[in-house]
């Protein structure tokens, strides 16, 4: 019987955990009801979900009515950022705001990016903020990117490539002095280091399901009561009138679970997957020395994030010779030449060392023996 590979890949999606599986499937089976019916299978399913959005919301010291359930991170972000440019364009004073502005950094995740990009070819302006060498915006920065026509600053909590971690509370208080909204896509960072709308200041956030040990498709938008967002999808008036559609009751609940899981054991999983991330690079360190080096930030980063680069090797031939690691690397390979991720590149990353970027990634199932077995398989090939 053949060994699967050892996963270090949880930044890119998790395993749905078994109690979160066992929380849903009820749903799938007997409680099947439409949450919009008047009968006691739409109850059942109405107070379900209502329990998730409860769950959901403690996670990140919301109040329920301020979730917005969706299919999944990349809906939220679209919601939070269109919905924001096409609320300030229909609203009362619209006929003397043209141009709305948005303020982004380079490193953001693709939802964010394209959704700007997108935006643009319908008159919006958009500004796209640096990074330093770490991954990391400077606050003044997006202060002095904030104009009379800017509408949103939409800023990630954490990297997903390098798990920098942004001063999201200082741009927010920034933004909020010029009465900008500020979103955050906080896919990563939910359920590995603490995550609360209320102290960071942000007026939107973005949640993903199958970042948290629940399915793919499932996600939720965060809104604090009184912002203003035009609906993503239009219909019958589902969440509050903001998402049309009949709910998606057994990945809701299963995203309730999961943030309820999550909470409870947020202090002990931080401390874990750090430790777990440590003793992986330490290994490497000990064996590789200098020629492995961190991307991201030293300090203020994911504690189950790892992007290392091995110096003098391409990070896709790297990981190809070792099929016994599930993992992603920070460079693509085409017909001989080497290009790399944006992330890399926009935080000056040369090509020379970046090339040999791999991203190794821990989650809640990521064992010991696992760490010290991919540690001694990316040894051998690195010093092969």
């Amino acid at each position: 019987m053949s060994v699967p590979p050892i996963y270090l890949d949880y930044n890119a999606t998790t395993p749905i955990d078994p109690a979160v599986l066992d929380a849903m499937l009820p749903f799938v089976r007997e409680h099947f009801g439409n949450p919009s019916s008047m009968h006691a299978y739409g109850k059942a399913a109405h107070d379900a979900i209502d329990i998730a959005r409860a769950q959901v919301a403690a996670l990140i010291g919301a109040e329920p009515a301020e979730i917005v359930f969706t299919g999944g991170g990349t809906e939220a972000s679209n919601h939070a950022i269109k919905g924001a440019v096409y609320a300030r364009m229909s609203g009362f004073f619209a006929r003397w705001f043209t141009s709305p502005h948005i303020i982004t950094s380079t490193i953001e995740h693709p939802a964010t990016l394209q959704t700007c990009a997108f935006l643009r070819k319908l008159g919006c302006k958009i500004t796209h903020v640096g990074v330093d060498r770490y991954g990391s915006i400077n606050p003044d920065a997006v202060e002095h990117a904030i104009g009379g026509n800017t509408t949103l600053v939409s800023i990630m909590h954490a990297n997903n490539e390098v798990g920098t971690l942004q001063p999201i509370r200082e741009v927010a208080r920034a933004a909020k002095a010029r009465g900008v909204l500020v979103h955050t896509d906080a896919a990563q960072s939910l359920g590995k280091v603490a995550v609360d709308v209320n102290e960071l200041g942000v007026d939107l956030l973005s949640i993903a399901g199958h970042k948290l040990y629940a399915p793919k498709g499932v996600g939720a938008l965060y809104v604090r009561q009184g912002v203003k967002l035009e609906p993503f999808i239009h219909g019958a008036g589902h969440e509050a009138g903001r998402r049309a559609g009949t709910e998606n009751v057994p990945y809701i609940v299963a995203l309730g679970k999961a943030c309820e899981m999550a909470q409870q054991s947020l202090s002990t999983a931080t401390a874990r997957l750090k430790t777990l991330r440590d003793r992986l690079f330490d290994r490497l360190h000990s064996a590789l020395g200098d020629r492995v080096v961190v991307n991201g930030h030293p300090h203020e980063r994911l504690p189950n994030t790892l992007n290392v680069n091995f110096l003098g090797h391409i990070g896709a031939e790297l990981l190809a010779k070792v099929p016994g690691i599930a993992a992603s690397t920070g460079s693509a390979c085409h017909e001989g030449s080497i290009t790399l991720s944006p992330v890399l590149c926009a935080m000056g990353v040369p090509p020379e060392i970046g090339k040999g970027a791999l991203r190794l990634t821990v989650g809640r199932f990521t064992t010991e023996d696992e760490i010290d077995r991919a540690a001694d398989l990316l040894i051998k090939e690195a010093q092969g």
